[in-house]
Parts: C-alpha cells; structure tokens; sequence
C-alpha cells in the first residue's frame, strides 16, 4: 500500500510540475522570446524553468497538440508561425461553433432558471461604462464566464473540446482582442456593440429563438476580426494580441 501511495505522489508531482512547464513555456512562447520558427531544446529550458527533462517534454508535447509548435520530422518543436489569414480563420470558426452552442442552447433549454448565470455576468459587464487599463482586466474575466455558460447551456461536451481546442490558440479565446479594444479609436462603440450582441444573445435563448441565437454569436465573433483588422495598422494595439509575436503579418 505504500509503494502504491509513493507512486501516485511521484504521478501527481509530474502532473503538477507538467502544468507548470506547460504554462511557463506557453508564456514565453507568447511574449516572443523565441522567434518564430526556432528549434526549442528541452535542456535550455530545464536550465531556465528549474525543473527536470520529463514534465518539460511532456510541457511540448501538449503545446504541440494544441498547435502553438510544430513537430519537426527528424523530432523534437519548433515554434509555430501563423499567417494573418490562419488567424482570422480561428476566429471564424470559434464564430461558427459559438453560434452553435447558442442554438443548441436555445434548443435544449428547460427552465428559464438556467439562464441565469448567463444573466449575471451580463449585467457585471454593462456596468462597465468603458474598457480602461484599471477594468479591462476584469471585462475579460466577465466575459470569458459568459461565453464559457453558453456553452454549458448547449449540454455538449463534443462541442466543448472543439471549441477548448480553438481557444487554446490565444489569439482566437473569446477574451484575445479586449486588450488592443481599450486601446483603439471608438472602443467606448465598439464595447456598446458587444454588450448588444450578449443581451441578444441571453434574450434568443430565453425565447428558444435558436436561429437568431446562432446568428447573433456568429456575428459577436466578427467584432475580434474588426478589431484585429484595426490593430494591424496600430503597433501598441498589435503587440496587445496574445501570442501576437507567432502572428506573421506580411503573410496574407
């Protein structure tokens, strides 16, 4: 029995250290401090991380699953490089699969009472006049509750683990473009749009208008792709998107 027990302790020490190597690396992925395309070694990063090879092979192995690396064909990751037209096709289709889950929400909902979290963190948010360095922080938070109940409302775990894989991509999570919003032209509009959409949206559910639901979530996913066009044009905007630095925006 304690053999057994020594053993799960070692287990769960790999998957501890694991998620942190996972989560330290996915950072400097993300911040730019490897180029991209540039071959990642496991020593350096045991060196810089201060933990051993195998929860930082283990670390690269699930950054490769979720897309942020690319396996080479000799082995071992290289840092993944996305075109601009990569990017705003993740962000399509997290439109296309959160319109989904609106319709499959309106579908399948059985008492008014379930929408209610979902009415909780709209309100949060409409009391938020305007994004601003001090509260986008907190409008992220909000708004990441609000699209992750949508999907709890669609009953479908085969619909959450496509979209967990689509926002796995920083740059397409429901959340990447409030940062570079605060700091663009019009964000106050471009704010009241979304909070529009989110009260449609909650409203389309309660009413089991699936149809309108679906469209409405779609055409919410659209604002990332307005915003991400503007940033383009504006350096601090840009470098605001998440994992911007993977972002090759001389490939179109």
């Amino acid at each position: 029995m304690s053999e057994f027990r020594a053993a799960s302790h070692r287990g769960g020490d790999v998957d501890s250290q694991t998620v942190r190597a996972f989560v330290g690396v996915r950072e400097l992925l993300l911040r730019g401090e490897f180029g991209r395309g540039e071959r990642i070694s496991e020593l350096p990063l045991v060196a810089r991380l201060g933990m051993s090879r195998t929860p930082i092979r283990l670390a690269l192995e699930r950054l490769a699953h979720i897309g942020l690396l690319d396996v080479g064909a000799t082995g071992g990751f290289t840092v993944r490089e996305f075109t601009l037209v990569e990017v705003l096709d993740a962000i399509e289709l997290r439109g296309v699969l959160e319109g989904t889950a609106a319709r499959l929400a309106a579908e399948r909902l059985t008492h008014d009472a379930e929408l209610e979290a979902l009415r909780h963190h709209c309100r949060q948010m409409e009391v938020l006049e305007r994004l601003t360095n001090d509260s986008f922080a907190q409008y992220m938070d909000m708004n990441e509750a609000f699209h992750s109940a949508i999907v709890d409302l669609a009953k479908s775990a085969m619909l959450r683990r496509h979209l967990d894989q689509v926002n796995s991509l920083p740059f397409a999570s429901p959340s990447a473009m409030v940062f570079p919003t605060s700091i663009l032209p019009r964000s106050d509009e471009t704010l009241a749009i979304a909070l529009e959409h989110h009260r449609g949206i909650v409203e389309a559910i309660g009413k089991r208008q699936s149809t309108r639901a679906e469209g409405l979530a779609r055409e919410h996913a659209y604002i990332a792709r307005r915003v991400l066009e503007l940033a383009l044009s504006d350096t601090d905007a840009l470098s605001g998107v998440p994992g911007g630095p993977l972002i090759n925006v001389s490939v179109r």
